[in-house]
């Protein structure tokens, strides 16, 4: 009887060799598949792509499986890139990875593996997925340090039903130390952290190669100026660094940060005070949903949700949907920066629902709210 094949997305990084060779020990055929995405600047600081395929070739090596190289630059540039950079330029703050994850991880590698004759893949991503009357369930991982299922949202029950996440069940540390157990060449490598496929690099920099600068006014939200703003795509909701009013005293003499933003008049809102009312929001709206469980939850369900990545599940009710399915969150405690075109997400316990694609979000009742115009009110 032949093994079961399983191609495994293979980055270079300690998660997927690890994924891989568990994978090898328990008995599957399998080949790992090194996706290269980004071509632009290749030979930078910032991408390695060069060192990443010697280190998944060097992986392969001792663990005896074949690779392959598949170039996805063109469906990366079209399908998550231009949409990156549209979002930007409408003056919202996308999730790469999220987009990256339902276009390239699990689309374009998913389809190159079946051609290939797999059953299924595999990925490093540290999450758990389980069959349960004809469904599949995306769960947080055992490590909920490492829970990446925020990412994985936007999978769809396809897509779920072929992927297999062999960390899911292990905390980071064991990764690490069965790493260096079998003597991988990069069980001490760090973990990447930056866009995914694009690297880590000083991102204003990087945006400003594709999107004009439009300087614009710099306005408290009483209506004074307090300097200048280079263009309203390169700043997002609740950032403290790089506004440039860090030696400001004015006013509480408390950090600057990120408020609002005005389109129309290219005004860029800053405001005093981490907890100051325009940067808390108790209710959501999201357009763009896409639901992994297969079904969007009841109206009036009580569940948790997270409007960004590192941030701990907060209660909430699933307020309902409109005709065309965009959902309302009310949250139990005021969230802080709750960030148009960032993703909020919706957990039943450890079972990720899906999520959508954060459009606006209001202030908690009595609170002052911005301007007509300014994103964080209207998002």
């Amino acid at each position: 009887m032949s093994k079961q094949k399983v191609v495994v997305g293979m980055s270079g990084g300690v998660d997927s060799s690890v994924s891989a060779w568990l994978l090898k020990e328990a008995g599957y055929d399998v080949v790992g598949l090194f996706m290269k995405n980004w071509e632009d600047d290749d030979d930078s600081e910032y991408c390695s792509t060069r060192q990443d395929w010697i280190d998944v070739v060097s992986v392969a090596d001792l663990i005896g499986i074949d690779v392959e190289a598949v170039n996805f630059a063109a469906e990366y540039k079209d399908r998550v890139f231009a949409e990156f950079l549209r979002e930007y330029s409408a003056g919202r703050t996308p999730n790469p990875d999220v987009l990256c994850n339902a276009e390239i991880k699990f689309k374009a590698f998913l389809d190159h593996a079946i051609s290939l004759g797999a059953e299924t893949i595999a990925t490093g991503h540290y999450a758990r997925v389980r069959e349960a009357d004809g469904r599949f369930e995306l769960l947080k991982a055992q490590d909920h340090t490492k829970d990446q299922s925020y990412f994985l949202h936007r999978l769809s029950q396809a897509q779920l039903s072929k992927t297999r996440f062999p960390l899911g069940e292990m905390p980071k540390t064991q990764v690490r130390a069965i790493a260096e157990q079998i003597g991988l060449p990069n069980a001490k490598k760090k973990d990447s952290t930056g866009i995914c496929f694009i690297g880590e690099r000083p991102f204003r920099e990087f945006l400003s190669r594709y999107l004009p600068t439009r300087p614009g006014p710099m306005k408290t939200p009483d209506g004074v100026v307090v300097g200048e703003h280079i263009g309203l795509a390169f700043y997002t909701f609740g950032q403290r660094k790089g506004i440039g009013l860090g030696g400001s005293k004015a006013g509480s003499g408390e950090p600057w940060f990120v408020a609002g933003k005005d389109m129309a008049s290219n005004t860029l809102y800053v405001a005093q005070g981490h907890d100051h009312p325009w940067l808390l929001s108790s209710t959501l709206v999201t357009g763009n949903p896409s639901w992994v469980s297969g079904t969007a939850p009841e109206a009036n369900a009580r569940l948790a949700a997270k409007t960004r990545y590192r941030q701990a599940d907060a209660a909430c009710t699933f307020v309902g949907k409109d005709a065309t399915g965009r959902f309302q969150l009310a949250f139990d405690a005021a969230q802080w920066a709750v960030t148009p075109g960032q993703s909020a997400v919706l957990y039943d316990g450890d079972i990720c629902l899906g999520g959508g694609i954060i459009e606006q979000a209001s202030a908690t009742a009595g609170m002052a709210a911005a301007p007509a115009g300014a994103l964080n009110a209207e998002r």
